[in-house]
């Protein structure tokens, strides 16, 4: 099925605005630190080992590390905006949480620390609790950066995104526990309404390896099922509720992106 026009031109729209905005935002950033000995690029111009390299190398290496942080934050909130299309965009999770849910979530995850069982759906998603009449003292508020919901096929989805593209292989079990606490948080919040589902995922802005191809991260994937992934292609995917959805949204970004480009320009020419 091919995407309507209109929802086609709404995506490149939020794609184009986020970028766009990055780029002033760029500008603006780097001319105010123009004066500043402490500011990233200065600091590097200071280095005298680091100067003797020339000044291509010098500005990207200032440059690069505090680029991917900040370019990282803007993916994600375009992924979020760009969802708003398709599903609503909830925010944090108000509910509570039972001893025995967080005995399970424990549970599963040391099994598979040492390899006993493989990730799987229904290690979580079968599990029931009996709820007390009193759930005061075990009220909770989780942060949540991106939980969106679809009315039609009354799904909720809870997304741990990594917009670099990476995670590092010690923190994969504190990412699928933090995911496990909001969908229990969620599930107990939705315990009266049994027809809604609810559904995890990892997801990251890129693939590491490259588009199309396998993701290589088994450490991960010790506690990711597959089912739980959306890596790079799949994510834009997702997010824009169709199969072509990465494909528009980066055909545009190359577009937009000649504006960061032009914004390295200007930044470079005020330090150089």
């Amino acid at each position: 099925m091919i995407m309507e026009k209109e929802k086609i031109v709404a995506i490149q729209a939020v794609v184009d605005t986020a970028i766009a905005s990055f780029a002033e935002g760029l500008i603006s950033r780097y001319k105010e630190e123009v004066d500043d000995v402490n500011g990233v690029i200065n600091m590097k111009k200071n280095n005298c080992f680091m100067a003797e390299l020339g000044e291509e190398f010098m500005f990207y290496s200032a440059f690069v590390r505090s680029f991917d942080s900040s370019f990282g934050n803007v993916l994600e909130k375009m992924g979020n905006n760009i969802a708003k299309l398709s599903y609503e965009v909830k925010g944090d999770i108000k509910s509570f949480l039972l001893p025995d849910q967080t005995q399970r979530i424990a549970s599963i995850l040391d099994s598979y620390l040492d390899h006993t069982t493989k990730p799987m759906i229904d290690h979580y998603a079968k599990y029931d609790s009996i709820y007390p009449k009193d759930i005061t003292s075990f009220q909770r508020v989780h942060v949540t950066d991106n939980y969106f919901y679809s009315p039609k096929k009354r799904e909720h989805y809870l997304i741990e995104l990594k917009a670099s593209g990476d995670l590092d292989n010690k923190k994969a079990r504190a990412e699928k526990s933090a995911l496990l606490e909001e969908y229990f948080l969620l599930k107990n919040e939705l315990k009266d309404k049994p027809e809604e589902k609810i559904k995890i995922y990892f997801g990251t802005a890129y693939n590491k390896f490259g588009e199309g191809k396998p993701w290589k991260q088994e450490r991960v994937k010790q506690f990711f099922s597959e089912e739980e992934l959306l890596i790079g292609t799949e994510y834009w995917n997702f997010v824009c509720d169709d199969e072509d959805g990465f494909r528009i949204v980066f055909e545009q970004y190359k577009t937009s992106a000649e504006k960061i480009k032009q914004a390295l320009i200007k930044i470079k020419d005020l330090y150089f």
